[in-house]
């Protein structure tokens, strides 16, 4: 609301540009077009405001997680698939308000050394294998809680190009216990290369467990899919979850963990939640969503062609493809731009 009082900020101050953006989109502060069907029976008229695109708004994801989900779906492996979560203890909170690319990239760059320690470890695999990282920094009240969400297939690629699965016998991928101690270690390591910070943060670090959580498999290739498409693209809060923001004031819906997951209602001032959203702003073209190993970049164009040979690939429910240019109304015909119009307004 009266986000024409919003003001425009200057190229560094990046979560305020990111917040104006947001307030922003699908407003005539854009611009926008008219379109209009090409179904002669039809010729529906929309007047549409351009979206702000930005990664960190909730209006804005469909597309591109529709988008991100097809790629993945031509990629999975008719194989078991883990749901490992790694996350940093409130310790951190603090630094991460400082040096939030280093602290966020340390968690990528550790999860991604433990998997591989372990894949790589006869004992409990030997072999290579792969993951897809997710960045989340917020709990269900808004507050900062960086973790990845990790999906890794069970199994890998031994050297002599063969698949072998995991050894949990579909109950779990590597010990959680293990992974902790190594995760621990292997952070706190490397954090102290890459910042001078007091060594009672240090020993805190250390006098407390950290957590990392190994889900049970996926049931089948669809459950890995449903996941990717609630996770991957999701921002901290929605609009489904903001009741209400009259009177100064932000109500908002949360699902307490600790009491089975159930619904209760947060009240903050809207100065307050704006503060608390743009803790989960992202330093600018930092990458929340990252592929290791047979699923990186470089190897899967190589590697899960011929996986799927050798495996099969999984059968997948078939889904009615978006068509994001379609009526609204007549749902036969195609919209077509008629007219562009800038933040002025639409033409009469």
């Amino acid at each position: 609301q009266n986000i024409e009082h919003i003001p425009k900020l200057t190229a560094n101050s990046w979560q305020a540009r990111t917040l104006y953006a947001i307030a922003a989109c699908r407003t005539h502060l854009l611009g926008g077009h008219i379109d209009k069907c090409d179904n002669s029976s039809c010729n529906h008229v929309r007047i549409s405001y351009n979206s702000c695109r930005n990664r960190h708004c909730p209006k804005c994801q469909g597309n591109k997680r529709e988008e991100w989900i097809s790629k993945r779906e031509s990629e999975l492996l008719n194989v078991p698939y883990y749901h490992i979560v790694f996350t940093l203890p409130a310790e951190l909170n603090k630094v991460c308000l400082y040096e939030p690319a280093v602290i966020y990239s340390l968690l990528f760059k550790t999860a991604w050394s433990v998997i591989k320690g372990f894949a790589s470890n006869p004992k409990f695999l030997g072999a290579e294998t792969g993951m897809i990282a997710i960045l989340h920094t917020w709990g269900q009240n808004l507050s900062l809680h960086p973790h990845l969400h990790c999906i890794v297939p069970g199994g890998g690629i031994t050297p002599s190009g063969k698949w072998k699965p995991a050894k949990g016998k579909g109950k779990f991928l590597f010990p959680v216990k293990a992974m902790s101690k190594a995760f621990r270690a292997r952070y706190v390591e490397a954090l102290r290369k890459e910042l001078d910070l007091p060594a009672e943060l240090y020993k805190d670090l250390f006098a407390k467990d950290w957590v990392v959580y190994c889900k049970r498999p996926f049931f089948g290739p669809q459950q890995v899919v449903e996941y990717l498409g609630r996770y991957t693209h999701k921002v901290a809060i929605g609009n489904h979850r903001i009741k209400n923001t009259s009177d100064g004031k932000v109500v908002f819906s949360a699902k307490d963990y600790r009491k089975g997951g159930k619904k209760h209602l947060l009240t903050l001032s809207q100065q307050e939640f704006i503060r608390w959203f743009a803790l989960h702003i992202l330093p600018k073209a930092f990458v929340r969503i990252r592929h290791y190993g047979i699923l990186s970049s470089v190897r899967k164009k190589s590697v899960i062609p011929l996986l799927q040979l050798a495996l099969g690939k999984p059968k997948l429910p078939h889904k009615p493809k978006f068509v994001h240019r379609q009526c609204p109304r007549c749902r036969k015909g195609q919209m077509v731009t008629l007219f562009t119009f800038d933040a002025r307004a639409p033409p009469r």
